[in-house]
């Protein structure tokens, strides 16, 4: 089976040192991660890698330029000890109703929120995401993203690294998997901490990160 589930629109590899984070991943792949943007707000920037078709690693940290930022920030990035996988989104054909779908069958998935930032060629990006509390905590079931009429980021003339395999692992698979069912998708899981591991091609070969 094909451990890559076909709705996913992209991982999330937060840290508290953006700079460094992309360091290590050009270093160990020999790839250089794209500079994405800043989510003005929220203190965060992201730098992007596409993973083959529709679909990209996020790589995102503190903002510098947004030092007087003083709120919490997406993915608890100040509390990270070090580079993570946090979590992962998938674009479903329907946004809307599949959070109808999921909260038909017990799982609120969260409100939809929209949000924006610019590329650096000054291209508004625009799009919708479900963000909220109801939100497994584990980071194992995806948030849900519309990108609307806005290019997609894997659109842009990215660096890639095609993604080769995606697995997770909780400590009660069984608990997750009705979960992702609920939205329509699924994720290869085994026993284990919560944690997540992909593996990409890259010009020095297969790299696995957690």
């Amino acid at each position: 089976m094909n451990s890559i589930p076909s709705t996913l629109d992209h991982l999330v590899l937060a840290t508290p040192d953006l700079a460094a984070t992309v360091a290590d991943f050009s270093r160990r792949t020999g790839v250089t991660p794209a500079l994405g943007g800043a989510h003005v707000g929220f203190g965060t920037r992201n730098h992007l890698v596409g993973l083959g078709g529709a679909r990209y690693l996020e790589i995102i940290g503190p903002d510098p330029e947004q030092r007087a930022y003083d709120g919490p920030r997406p993915f608890d990035v100040d509390r990270l000890s070090g580079p993570r996988t946090v979590t992962w989104a998938i674009s479903p054909a329907d946004l809307d109703a599949t959070v109808a779908a999921a909260r038909a069958q017990g799982y609120d998935p969260g409100s939809i929120h929209p949000m924006s930032r610019r590329r650096p060629d000054g291209t508004l990006l625009e799009w919708r995401l479900t963000d909220g509390d109801t939100a497994h905590p584990s980071g194992l079931v995806p948030f849900l993203i519309d990108w609307g009429s806005s290019p997609h980021p894997s659109a842009s003339g990215l660096p890639v690294t095609p993604l080769l395999e995606l697995s997770a692992t909780a400590p009660d698979p069984d608990e997750i998997r009705p979960l992702l069912a609920a939205l329509g998708t699924w994720l290869a899981l085994a026993p284990g901490p919560v944690g997540f591991s992909f593996t990409v091609d890259t010009p020095r070969g297969p790299v696995t990160f957690e």
